[in-house]
């Protein structure tokens, strides 16, 4: 396992993390809360210690299987946690998405909470959870510099979601220079990487990014094919059908990047992200201990070459040859679309 450090604040990240959204929930596949706490060391085992969890999961769970596994190893782990949802006073409906509160009172109290339920004195990255623009003002700027100077936070960050995009507000964490950036991202799916990379250059930001769904959901691992059924409540079973068969024809334009015996096409799929030097964590989706076996190790396999970067973004340019819509032809945006529009990205904002 190889590591890099987030931003410029000196917190130490492994290049492959776990994402604990897998824990204290059914979301991402049924299993005991015995076996998440031993997912969570046998990833630790295997070399990871950047563990991203919310205090949103399974309602304050995920935390506590967090700190429950990893308690005993708290000085060899950088763990992150989220705040901004009050699952408090409402009940999860689905996979639909609660309310949010992004204030300096509600981050100061959710982050107390998350370090009870972790049993941590302090967490070395909290962040804001799919937070607005226009909410991250002037105030919640300053809480977020307290907790750190309090000694409570070691690093602040910035998780986009739930959909591909919210440009303005990851543009906002660069100019801003929050330590990190978490969004969805991928060789499938690279127009918001891509974007934040230019304003990374653009503005000189430290800011890290760490990327989710490195394999988009599934075709990069190749754990969804032409014979999958997903299973009713999967949380991949959002996308339509256009996309995956679009995206099958995608994987097999990208063969290029296997390497027998050396490297997988999941493998590479992580190394593309690493092959750019802002990233500084990827955070597969771990079902499996065989998931952690293969993804872990992908810190250690052959590095992408020029060409095959190069390569593939030929290929992305030019739409991997595909004249065909996939029905993922939007990007979330919490500013109407002017986000989008100002970006010169050729989407639609939903």
């Amino acid at each position: 396992m190889q590591y890099r450090e987030l931003g410029d604040s000196g917190v130490e990240v492994s290049e492959i993390g776990f994402g604990a959204w897998v824990v204290g929930t059914d979301w991402w596949g049924d299993r005991t809360e015995e076996q998440a706490v031993e997912m969570l060391q046998y990833a630790h085992d295997q070399g990871i210690t950047y563990f991203d969890t919310g205090d949103v999961y399974g309602h304050g769970r995920s935390e506590e299987l967090v700190g429950e596994a990893l308690g005993d190893r708290r000085d060899e782990v950088t763990v992150a946690t989220k705040v901004g949802y009050d699952f408090y006073n409402n009940p999860q409906a689905g996979h639909g998405e609660l309310p949010k509160e992004i204030t300096p009172e509600w981050i100061r109290t959710a982050t107390e909470r998350s370090l009870d339920r972790l049993g941590f004195d302090h967490v070395d990255v909290l962040q804001l959870h799919n937070a607005n623009v226009d909410e991250v003002d002037a105030d919640v700027l300053e809480v977020l510099d307290e907790l750190r100077e309090e000694g409570l936070v070691d690093a602040i960050g910035w998780a986009l979601g739930p959909s591909i995009g919210w440009l303005a507000e990851g543009d906002m964490a660069i100019e801003q220079e929050f330590d990190s950036l978490q969004l969805v991202w991928n060789v499938l799916e690279q127009e918001v990487g891509g974007h934040f990379l230019d304003t990374i250059e653009r503005t000189g930001s430290s800011t890290s990014l760490i990327p989710r769904v490195p394999h988009s959901s599934g075709l990069l691992n190749e754990q969804v094919t032409p014979d999958t059924e997903l299973e009713e409540g999967d949380h991949r079973s959002y996308r339509p059908d256009e996309w995956y068969e679009t995206g099958w024809e995608k994987v097999e334009a990208l063969r290029f990047l296997e390497r027998d015996g050396e490297r997988t096409m999941s493998q590479a799929s992580i190394q593309w992200l690493l092959s750019h030097s802002e990233v500084a964590t990827v955070t597969p989706t771990f079902r499996t201990k065989a998931d952690i076996d293969e993804w872990a190790a992908a810190s250690e396999v052959p590095s992408l070459g020029d060409e095959e970067v190069a390569r593939v973004a030929e290929l992305y340019a030019d739409g991997f040859g595909i004249d065909r819509d996939d029905g993922m032809d939007v990007l979330r945006s919490s500013v109407g679309g002017e986000d989008i529009d100002a970006a010169n990205i050729d989407k639609q904002a939903t």
